[in-house]
């Protein structure tokens, strides 16, 4: 949606969810196989790099590169603002013409893939062949890890769609407008794997406030992809008019819908959109948004025809859910579950301050197996424990190191709790997620009071704490811990321990 677009639960209750049908990385053998279920041909799967801030802008700047893109012919040899650079991909376009002419309609069987859209009427339409030489040529490196992380969200995604009456096959909807990305932010200010814009969002079920971003969320956006093209579908008649109408909007459908009724056209095909398209009855980017669509189902329901070898496939994501009944950061969560923050905001990128909404019950996602234990070691934690992360509003003047002075955390730990953001082009009004100490948040005025919760005079010692960590964390000397809980020198700290932390 490039330009358009609580139940409560009781603290505690325990949620199992397994998600994701595509095959985890472990069983893909060590030669291309074929995926019945969706008539995919997977290739070799090689271990998947770390998601970082250069893939984010390698991403964007395809993404961008490829809306760019105007079909103009199809000759070759131009930079990516009008055509395509030269890449010689005739032996590749030929191969996978032969192999789509003997699955095509009327022709003889195969074991090609199959479709539930009409990709083979269009496979060797002259837009479609032109974005495909981009995947193929210019993208191809990008094209590569879209396809790994499309293992970790497709059988959800088809799971869903399925059960929404939607072809399962605008899967790759996701691909172009992304490329399965939960963080993607457009230009244009859309955000997430389906591109919905702020003002789209909350008529589609998402919310988008200061705490949560639920665009962000692959699981609720992907519901929400389900219900627009489904609204779509119903008003245009046609999976083609309903993607256009994703991109575009629907007006802008409509009014050519319009035009065409006037000269004798009622009713609307798959067809119909290149018409629109071939009269510029829509705007240029929607022109070719279907043919993009074709060109990238084409390729990533068969890799291996086009010679994608050696992919860094994501494994599908599974996990358990808990309630926490009031802000709690994730990186609080992430220790008691013994995971990694980046863990846990993979599995929440919907909670993009790393912290949950004050004053409501929220779910949380945990890796598969720890939800249990995380809840009842929740249950114990005191509830300034919950959360060691605060907003900082920028004022006029002020830079990473400065702030990083008020709150006693590095230009470095700014950063990381703040990803995307420019150190040389930080804006009055925004805000900043910065990452504090109990004891930091105890000083008068460092944190806004929704966050400040009463200050307790217990710790709840966690594996791997040490005395002299514990009293960082709270301001106070290791003789005063020893003082305050009888503890001598030479005593083993165990895990689980209720410490005195402050002066009776």
């Amino acid at each position: 949606m490039t330009d358009m677009l609580r139940r409560q639960w009781p603290a505690g209750l325990i949620l199992l969810v397994a998600t994701g049908c595509a095959r985890p990385v472990e069983d893909l053998g060590p030669t291309p196989q074929p995926d019945t279920a969706h008539g995919v041909r997977r290739a070799v799967a090689v271990a998947a790099p770390a998601p970082s801030a250069e893939d984010s802008a390698a991403d964007r700047q395809t993404l961008e590169a490829l809306q760019q893109l105007e079909f103009k012919s199809v000759a070759k040899g131009t930079d990516v603002q009008g055509t395509l650079q030269q890449v010689d991909l005739d032996e590749e376009l030929h191969r996978s013409f032969l192999v789509l002419s003997s699955n095509s309609r009327g022709g003889a069987a195969s074991s090609g893939p199959e479709y539930d859209i009409d990709v083979e009427s269009y496979a060797t339409h002259t837009r479609v062949e032109y974005y495909k030489e981009f995947f193929l040529g210019a993208a191809r490196d990008r094209f590569t890890i879209w396809l790994g992380r499309l293992n970790r969200y497709e059988g959800m995604i088809r799971d869903r769609f399925r059960a929404a009456g939607i072809p399962e096959d605008l899967v790759y909807l996701a691909m172009i407008e992304s490329g399965y990305s939960n963080t993607a932010v457009s230009r244009a200010n859309a955000v997430g794997m389906w591109q919905f814009m702020a003002r789209t969002a909350p008529g589609y079920g998402l919310t988008v406030d200061d705490w949560v971003d639920e665009r962000r969320d692959p699981f609720k956006a992907t519901d929400a992809a389900a219900r627009y093209l489904s609204d779509a579908k119903e008003r245009f008649g046609s999976w083609y008019l309903a993607a256009a109408a994703y991109n575009g909007g629907p007006n802008r459908v409509l009014r050519g819908l319009q035009r065409l009724s006037r000269q004798g056209d009622t009713v609307a095909t798959d067809d119909t959109f290149f018409e629109l398209s071939d009269r510029r009855w829509l705007r240029r980017e929607t022109r070719d948004y279907v043919p993009k669509l074709i060109a990238a189902t084409l390729i990533a329901k068969d890799p291996v025809s086009f010679r994608f070898d050696s992919i860094p496939y994501l494994q599908p994501l599974v996990f358990d859910e808990i309630a926490v009944p009031d802000a709690t950061g994730l990186d609080v969560l992430a220790r008691l579950a013994d995971t990694t923050i980046r863990a846990l905001v993979e599995l929440n990128p919907q909670y993009y301050r790393g912290v949950t909404p004050p004053r409501q019950t929220s779910i949380v996602r945990l890796p598969r197996g720890s939800g249990n234990e995380v809840a009842q070691r929740y249950a114990e934690l005191p509830h300034a424990d919950r959360v060691n992360f605060v907003q900082h509003k920028i004022r006029r003047g002020e830079t990473l190191s400065i702030i990083g002075n008020r709150y006693g955390v590095t230009v470095r730990q700014l950063l990381a709790s703040n990803p995307g953001i420019d150190p040389r082009r930080l804006g009055v009004g925004q805000r900043l997620v910065i990452p504090v100490s109990a004891a930091a948040r105890a000083r008068p005025g460092s944190v806004p009071a929704v966050l400040r919760g009463s200050a307790s005079r217990y710790h709840l010692v966690r594996r791997g704490e040490s005395l002299w960590v514990i009293a960082q964390r709270y301001g106070v000397t290791v003789n005063s811990l020893r003082l305050w809980n009888g503890i001598r020198s030479g005593d083993v700290l165990r895990t689980g321990t209720r410490l005195v932390v402050a002066p009776r």
